[in-house]
């Protein structure tokens, strides 16, 4: 079934959403399982979408905020150094292409650094507008970060598409009263505006009154 969205911008998550990062974020994060005494299959439910600071609160209640923001700076160190299997998600490069000239941002967990790794790797130009987790004081699902690209951008909240493929960056999309398109087969348990299994299946067209059109097929 076909569906169609009006905006003014587009909001765009990073790893799971522009990039497949799955092999980098599992190794990473199984060494930390690993050196945790923690199963791996739980904590890779929580991770995604999160700055890992955040995911590691989770897992670890209780555990000091320095040890977790301590041992995040080596989490990102270890994920920017390796992109290994870092390759685009299907349909990204046309669509990022299609949208080069229309209002969009970056709004990633990642920080600078390492989201110029993965989109350097995945062959994917960064957006002019980029907001990274050195931008915010609360990671996913808190709503910053959209809210925050959107400002950047000049666009009311409402007229922002986001796009997404975790539970945690949904309910920050929706949190800051946007729609969502969820990207990819995780999106599609968290009930998104509407879902893809990747970017192959959007269109996006301008408008002559300077918004923009998604067709998802």
């Amino acid at each position: 079934m076909t569906a169609v969205l009006t905006a003014r911008a587009l909001l765009l998550d990073m790893d799971g959403t522009l990039v497949n990062s799955d092999a980098v974020v599992e190794r990473c994060w199984r060494r930390w399982a690993d050196k945790h005494g923690l199963d791996f299959t739980e904590v890779i439910k929580v991770v995604h979408g999160r700055q890992g600071y955040a995911s590691m609160a989770v897992l670890l209640p209780g555990r000091p905020m320095e040890d977790n923001y301590a041992e995040n700076r080596e989490m990102l160190a270890a994920e920017t150094s390796d992109v290994d299997g870092v390759v685009p998600i299907g349909g990204a490069p046309a669509f990022m292409a299609a949208i080069a000239d229309l209002p969009h941002a970056l709004v990633t967990s990642a920080d600078r650094a390492l989201a110029r790794a993965r989109m350097g790797a995945a062959g994917l130009d960064m957006p002019l507008v980029q907001v990274t987790a050195e931008s915010v004081g609360a990671s996913k699902p808190d709503p910053e970060g959209f809210l925050k690209g959107a400002a950047e951008l000049g666009i009311d909240p409402a007229d922002c598409l986001v796009f997404e493929d975790s539970e945690a960056g949904i309910q920050a999309g929706r949190a800051a009263g946007m729609r969502v398109v969820g990207v990819g087969p995780r999106a599609a348990a968290y009930d998104p505006t509407v879902h893809v299994l990747d970017l192959n299946q959007v269109r996006v067209d301008a408008l002559p009154d300077g918004g923009l059109r998604l067709t998802v097929a």
